[in-house]
């Protein structure tokens, strides 16, 4: 019998997956001074169950300045590490899908309130609001406080951050580290000239551009990377006239591979307000496949993928290697089982759940005894 193409077990940088989909980082905002919460134990519990090949866990900043909102993951003393240690221990405990963190440092777009509060920046000398950073004093927004381009000693201060959280993962057991130089964050922001004005050695050129983050990854590598996989998320474009582009992320990537990076998760935007994007199923993945045919590592498409047709499609057509889904996986916990079951292939549950296999898909559950 043929099996799925989402199915095939892949390997990251030697981490050995299951199947093809990973669950991507999804902010929460739910935890209390950087540290997890019993929500993150529920919310990465049920994904944990899910089937995925991988599990990441959300957006977890470098630094407490580094944080989106004030409800933000951080992994970044040693109380936000206890924290985090607790919850691992709980999914550890009953599931052994790998999981991997994606480290972040949020930049000019820091310091707001929770989406559901409306997301605004949150002022510097307001209740839980501070001052933000970026590579240059551009705001996010015009009505936005400005945040103060970091010198020589916040660049220094920030590439140890993300070097020390690193060195923390490692020692949580984690699988492995994502970098996110996406989304208008900080690493993407040195690399648009959109957001980076600087006349130093960390801006210009596009060589000059790519300069600090490719200083933070060599740093997590050398702190991370014999624990595990260092993995990076990119935005493909900004999808702003004069912004990032493809092709420049062609050559990060290329750049990156170089330094010992694992795989590239292709996404795109986040940086400019002014982006123009044409929402629609797999908008991204034409993105993915222009990375993937420059690249010899492993390449992550996300971007409105929802049904299992159109994720098997994507990668037995060679778009990319993997998918991440996130909204999905909020909807639909149990995504992964029911993509099996529509592409008829077989997927790991633990025998707690044995019971509820569906009559129309006999065969569906390879039970876990471990």
């Amino acid at each position: 019998m043929m099996v799925a193409k989402l199915f095939e077990p892949i390997a990251i940088g030697g981490l050995p997956l299951a199947n093809r989909i990973i669950i991507a980082p999804m902010c929460q905002y739910s935890a209390t001074d950087g540290q997890m919460t019993d929500w993150h134990l529920m919310h990465l519990g049920q994904l944990a169950l899910s089937g995925a090949g991988a599990l990441t866990i959300e957006a977890t900043a470098v630094l407490p300045d580094g944080r989106i909102s004030y409800g933000d993951v951080g992994l970044y003393d040693d109380a936000t590490e206890a924290a985090m240690a607790r919850v691992l221990t709980a999914l550890r405990s009953w599931s052994d899908m790998p999981i991997a963190i994606q480290l972040a440092h949020a930049g000019r777009k820091a310091s707001t309130a929770k989406p559901w509060d409306g997301g605004g920046q949150i002022a510097p000398d307001a209740t839980k609001g501070w001052q933000t950073v970026a590579p240059s004093a551009l705001p996010f927004l015009d009505a936005d406080h400005a945040p103060v381009a970091l010198d020589a000693a916040g660049l220094a201060r920030t590439r140890t951050a993300f070097a020390d959280a690193a060195r923390r993962a490692a020692r949580l057991g984690i699988d492995a580290v994502q970098l996110h130089a996406a989304h208008g964050y900080l690493l993407h922001q040195f690399l648009s000239p959109l957001s980076n004005r600087r006349d130093d050695d960390y801006g210009g050129s596009l060589e000059n551009r790519m300069r600090f983050p490719l200083e933070v990854f060599d740093a997590v590598h050398d702190a991370f990377g014999g624990h595990g996989p260092v993995t990076v998320r990119v935005s493909g474009t900004d999808w702003t006239p004069g912004g990032w582009s493809i092709d420049e992320t062609i050559v990060f990537v290329q750049a990156l591979e170089a330094r010992g990076c694992a795989a590239i998760n292709v996404s795109s935007g986040g940086l400019d307000p002014a982006q123009q994007i044409a929402l629609a199923p797999g908008y991204q993945v034409p993105l993915a496949r222009r990375v993937k045919d420059r690249v010899t590592m492993p390449v992550i498409a996300v971007g409105l993928i929802t049904d299992p047709a159109q994720a098997e499609t994507i990668i037995a057509g060679g778009d990319a290697d993997l998918v991440a889904i996130a909204r999905a996986a909020l909807y639909d916990p149990r995504w992964p089982w029911h993509a099996a079951a529509a592409l008829g292939a077989q997927i790991a549950v633990p025998p707690q759940y044995e019971r509820c296999e569906p009559r129309e898909h006999r065969g569906l559950f390879m039970i876990d005894r471990g």
